[in-house]
């Protein structure tokens, strides 16, 4: 019974902050929600699923995707309810709303369900046998989540030339250098197009504008600070993570987040 929880920051777009498989599930119930996107799926027996005060059965292979904070509740029918589970984060963890046409779960079926087993499995795989490949494991993410895409974009993006030769090298040089003045003009003159071409091209393939993605990943290494480094201020993190200002730092932490930075602390 498989279960790995992610330890290393989040570099990526999209990553599993856990996941797991073969998994003798236990009854939970969470009436405020869990606080990130939660796929659980049946792999044997039979389970009873309550979201917004309706009552769903999940056969073996069907599954459902739950957003943040969307409060249920579910159970074993039965003595033996076994499952495979992934819960989503990443640089890019906001569009995911907006990859899902924003709706609040997603069911699906037995032949979605076999690929998604499928992917989950190569995850837990790779979990199991270190040292584990960001790059690859976020791929995996990125297709399984594409499973929950109605009528979205959904092909191989290591097969796509755009996003190697334009979208690639700038996600690069946000993680390499964004604690520096960067900005939507400076990273598309590292590529040799136009700052309009490419929020287009991030809006294709990760679901957010260029801004959006620098933004969100600054935010994410700000979250590390706020939790690894108690001591450290509000303002030496805002400086560290690239904003040129405290009060936009905060501005922006209380948008992605929901809580500002020193709220967040406490709760973590």
């Amino acid at each position: 019974m498989p279960i790995f929880f992610r330890s290393a920051p989040v570099r990526q777009p999209l990553v599993f902050d856990s996941i797991g498989n073969n998994w003798l599930q236990d009854p939970t119930r969470r009436p405020k929600g869990y606080p990130l996107f939660h796929y659980l799926q049946t792999e044997s027996g039979q389970g009873e699923i309550w979201i917004q005060g309706k009552s769903y059965i999940l056969n073996p292979g069907e599954g459902v995707l739950i957003s943040p904070f969307l409060g249920h509740f579910y159970k074993n029918l039965g003595s033996d309810w076994r499952t495979c589970f992934a819960t989503f984060t990443g640089t890019v963890e906001d569009s995911i709303s907006k990859m899902i046409g924003g709706r609040p779960f997603i069911f699906t079926d037995s032949s979605q369900g076999e690929r998604i087993a499928g992917l989950i499995g190569s995850a837990v795989l790779q979990y199991e046998n270190p040292p584990t490949d960001e790059k690859t494991l976020s791929m995996c993410c990125y297709n399984l989540l594409l499973e929950f895409v109605e009528g979205g974009y959904t092909h191989d993006l290591e097969k796509e030339e755009l996003y190697k030769r334009y979208v690639e090298p700038v996600m690069k040089e946000i993680e390499s250098n964004y604690s520096q003045e960067l900005t939507v003009e400076v990273l598309s003159r590292l590529v040799y197009i136009t700052p309009q071409y490419l929020a287009r091209l991030f809006e294709r393939f990760l679901g957010c504008s260029t801004y959006e993605y620098l933004t969100s990943f600054r935010i994410n290494k700000a979250k590390g600070l706020l939790i690894t480094d108690p001591h450290l201020k509000i303002q030496d993190i805002a400086r560290l993570t690239g904003f040129s200002s405290v009060s936009h730092f905060i501005t922006m932490f209380k948008r992605i987040a929901g809580v500002t930075p020193l709220q967040f602390r406490k709760l973590n």
